[in-house]
């Protein structure tokens, strides 16, 4: 019986030894947080794909600096022996890490979306800024490094319109931010040379409504030829009656100082004869030079600005073979045959011709 009783209580001793040992391993000893852990390190992660690290960096940052401090402590708690651990500060970073994962996730989604407005409204801007340089300069005579940053500009304004649509927001601002530095300067110089071209606007309105007043008075044709807008107007009776498109001498901007320099001149002229079978079909002969372009000639080679051996030149004519959609010829207004057909068979010796530079002053060219 004695026997039974020591079996017994040696069993309940090692019973209750495996006992303490179990729970002084199992519930005594601490734990790592790895619950928390994971979750800062899920948050992390989600924060990351919100884009974060670029558009929430600085609180990113700080999400993944205490992250890595809990990582860093964990390792150091895990090198000490068990019972001498403690988790307390793993625990505190990764619980910061969530937090700071979590705003930086809100706010980068946050600021994506703004920046997503900011960069399409970018995109509108200068889209409608090369609306506008190609309606008042498409075939304006604008100097080479003008024109090369109007054709950079829009390259770049193209790479980042297609860069934007990937998803690629800060490439797509960069290019963007090139296409409105080089659309923007090369707008400015053109805008000038324009301003400074229509300073004449006020005298070519007077020569223009004088022809309309003429052709009222004498109930007979004239012909305004709008230099800017490409457009030949044929006024009956001081009302118009014909509106076409022309194409102008290459060098057109500006009045015509000497022969070969490829302007279209401007003034008040007349018909002094009409041809038929020519080179470019039928053709009108003005007046050029009349005594008001012979005057700034001789003024203008005084003063040496124009060379003493040049020419004033002369053979300036309205004739066919227009159409081409550029600006070819060496002085002379182009329509299409059958236009100037209509114009050839209307017009006769002594009917008025003018010129002007623009009909509209650069407010209500800019006001469209």
């Amino acid at each position: 019986m004695r026997t039974i009783y020591v079996k017994l209580l040696v069993l309940f001793a090692v019973v209750g030894f495996i006992t303490l040992i179990v729970y002084l391993l199992i519930i005594k000893f601490p734990h790592p947080p790895i619950k928390e852990v994971k979750k800062a390190r899920v948050a992390l992660s989600k924060a990351f794909k919100n884009r974060a690290d670029t558009y929430s960096n600085d609180i990113y940052r700080e999400a993944k600096a205490n992250y890595d401090s809990a990582m860093v402590n964990w390792q150091k708690e895990n090198a000490k022996f068990i019972y001498f651990r403690n988790y307390n500060k793993v625990s505190s970073f990764a619980k910061l890490a969530i937090k700071k994962s979590e705003r930086a996730g809100e706010t980068s989604t946050l600021s994506l979306n703004s920046y997503k407005v900011k960069l399409k409204d970018k995109i509108e801007v200068l889209n409608k800024l090369v609306e506008d340089i190609n309606s008042y300069f498409n075939r304006y005579p604008l100097p080479t490094d003008v024109r090369n940053s109007i054709s950079k500009g829009r390259f770049q304004l193209k790479e980042g319109e297609i860069d934007f649509e990937k998803g690629q927001f800060l490439l797509a601002n960069k290019k963007l931010n090139n296409a409105e530095d080089l659309l923007s300067s090369a707008y400015e110089e053109a805008y000038s040379d324009l301003e400074q071209y229509l300073k004449s606007y006020p005298r070519w309105k007077k020569w223009a409504e004088s022809a309309i007043k003429e052709s009222k008075k004498n109930q007979d044709y004239a012909i305004i030829v709008d230099k800017l807008s490409r457009k030949c107007f044929v006024y009956h009776k001081g009302t118009k009656k014909y509106e076409f498109d022309v194409e102008l001498g290459r060098n057109w901007i500006g009045d015509k100082k000497k022969m070969g320099d490829k302007a279209t001149p401007e003034g008040m002229y007349k018909i002094i004869n009409k041809f038929s079978g020519t080179k470019y079909n039928n053709a009108l002969l003005i007046n050029y030079p009349n005594d008001e372009d012979k005057q700034r000639f001789n003024l203008e080679k005084s003063r040496g600005i124009i060379p003493k051996t040049a020419k004033i030149g002369g053979g300036i004519e309205i004739h066919g073979s227009g159409g081409k959609g550029v600006d070819w010829t060496e002085g002379c207004i182009a329509l299409e045959d059958s236009e100037m057909e209509v114009i050839y068979r209307i017009a006769n010796v002594g009917t008025p011709v003018t010129i002007v530079g623009s009909i509209k002053s650069l407010q209500q060219i800019l006001t469209r």
